[in-house]
């Protein structure tokens, strides 16, 4: 009867042992953050993980992601400068940074959506009232945004919160103004083409023209060059045959009637010459009587 009691005693220490080191001890892991909280109110903020202590039955301890959370909102209906209307969903890319402010200010992960989704509609109406719907659909999107991201983060660090990113995933227009809306995009835009075509042309007329100035400027200065080695040629010609005629003229005329006759007794060509012509000198007889030359061969 004696040993059931000590054995019960001893379950019991035991038990009291395990919940109270329960109770002492607690681990944060890498994904991890947490709030020391005594008697209702925080006491510490653990940011890293390992392993803690704290006060047991005393404290307790709240812990939160310490990850990238997404926020996504429902489609919602903007008015633009030109009292335009635009549906917009968007989402948010956040990051709990200081767990004792977030325990404070908002508490759970759930406030905490509700609050950004008040912050991002309230600056997302502020800055797309900032343009028109064109601006907004196909040019200033992006910088809208990151204004958008900027004011909202610096609204959401109060919170204990880090904005990381805002993005639009969808922005369509109500049904009652798409078509009107964009037919007036469509009519823009053949403008701008329109525009650019005109500046394309006219760019293209002042490339050819200065290639037409070009070219003529080339074509001068070829004529001009080859006419100079043509005279070059010609004034060295001259000499040569200067110089062969002072050396032997009758050989000289010799050769050059020689090259007339290749060239002007042609195959099937009939030339009418009196007797004495001085053009058949080297054609004549021994005895000083022309060949009966009819057809030149």
């Amino acid at each position: 009867m004696e040993k059931q009691k000590i054995l019960i005693i001893s379950i019991i220490v035991l038990i009291a042992a395990g919940i109270g080191l329960a109770q002492t001890f607690f681990i944060i892991d890498e994904t991890e953050q947490a709030v020391v909280v005594q008697m209702g109110k925080p006491v510490t903020a653990i940011t890293t993980p390992g392993l803690r202590i704290k006060k047991p039955f005393v404290q307790q301890v709240l812990k939160f992601d310490n990850r990238l959370l997404e926020y996504k909102s429902a489609a919602i209906e903007i008015s633009t400068r030109d009292k335009k209307n635009i549906v917009i969903d968007n989402y948010c890319q956040w990051k709990i940074v200081d767990p004792l402010k977030f325990l404070e200010s908002v508490g759970t992960e759930s406030r905490a959506q509700a609050r950004l989704y008040d912050i991002i509609y309230a600056e997302l109406r502020a800055q797309l009232g900032l343009h028109d719907l064109l601006d907004v659909i196909s040019t200033d999107r992006e910088t809208i945004m990151k204004k958008v991201t900027e004011i909202a983060g610096e609204k959401a660090r109060s919170y204990g919160i880090e904005i990381l990113d805002i993005r639009v995933k969808r922005a369509d227009l109500p049904s009652e103004n798409e078509k009107q809306t964009f037919e007036r995009m469509r009519g823009e835009k053949e403008s701008e083409a329109k525009s650019y075509r005109s500046e394309g042309e006219e760019e293209a007329l002042r490339i050819k023209a200065e290639t037409d100035k070009e070219k003529r400027v080339i074509l001068a200065d070829a004529y001009k060059k080859a006419q100079e080695i043509k005279g070059e040629g010609e004034a060295r010609a001259m000499k040569i045959y200067a110089d062969a005629y002072n050396q032997d003229p009758d050989f000289y005329s010799f050769m050059r009637t020689l090259e007339a006759y290749r060239k002007s007794l042609k195959e099937n060509t009939t030339f009418l010459f009196s007797e004495d012509n001085e053009f058949f000198e080297y054609l004549k007889e021994k005895h000083g009587k022309q060949k009966p030359i009819r057809k030149g061969n």
